[in-house]
C-alpha cells in the first residue's frame, strides 16, 4: 500500500494495464475512489504497454494487478503467466476477458480472478474488493 504524498493517507494500489483507453476508463468508473467502505481509498497506476507494465510490477507497492486479456501486442493472460512465474510475492491478478470460452486459457496464466468484459458494475467491483482484503490482510498493510 502506498503513502498519498500529501496527506500521508494510506491507499490501495491498483496496476491497470490495457493498450485501450476506453477498457481503462470503465474500469476506472467501475471502481471508483473507493471500492468498499473497509478498504482505503484506491490510486490507479495506468500501463499501455509491456514495458510500462514490467517497470510498474518490478518498482513494487502494487496491491492488485488488472490486465486486460485483449490487449495487443502483449496480452494480459501472458504478462499475468510471466509476473506469477517471475515475481516471488506477485500481487493478485485479475483478468479481463470478452470470451466465455477464454477461461481455460485465462486458468493457464495463473490469474487469481478471471471477470468478464464488458464490465459488470456490481460484481466486478466486489471482485476487486475480494482481492484486494486478501492481499492487505497477506501484508499487512
Amino acid at each position: 500500500m502506498s503513502a498519498h504524498a500529501s496527506t500521508g493517507e494510506k491507499k490501495a494500489t491498483v496496476l491497470l494495464y490495457s493498450d485501450d483507453r476506453a477498457v481503462r476508463e470503465n474500469v476506472k468508473l467501475a471502481i471508483g475512489r473507493r471500492v468498499a467502505a473497509d478498504l482505503p481509498p484506491i490510486e490507479i497506476l495506468e500501463t499501455a504497454t509491456h514495458a510500462a507494465t514490467q517497470h510498474a510490477m518490478d518498482e513494487g507497492g502494487v496491491d492488485l494487478a488488472i490486465f486486460d486479456a485483449e490487449a495487443a501486442p502483449a496480452g494480459g493472460m501472458g504478462m499475468s503467466k510471466q509476473f506469477k512465474e517471475e515475481i516471488a510475492d506477485c500481487p493478485p491478478i485479475l483478468l479481463l476477458v470478452i470470451r466465455k470460452d477464454d477461461a481455460w486459457l485465462a486458468a493457464w496464466s495463473l490469474a487469481d480472478r478471471i471477470e468478464r468484459y464488458p464490465i459488470d458494475q456490481v460484481s466486478f467491483p466486489e471482485a476487486v474488493a475480494a482481492l484486494l482484503r486478501n492481499r492487505l490482510a497477506v501484508t499487512g498493510s
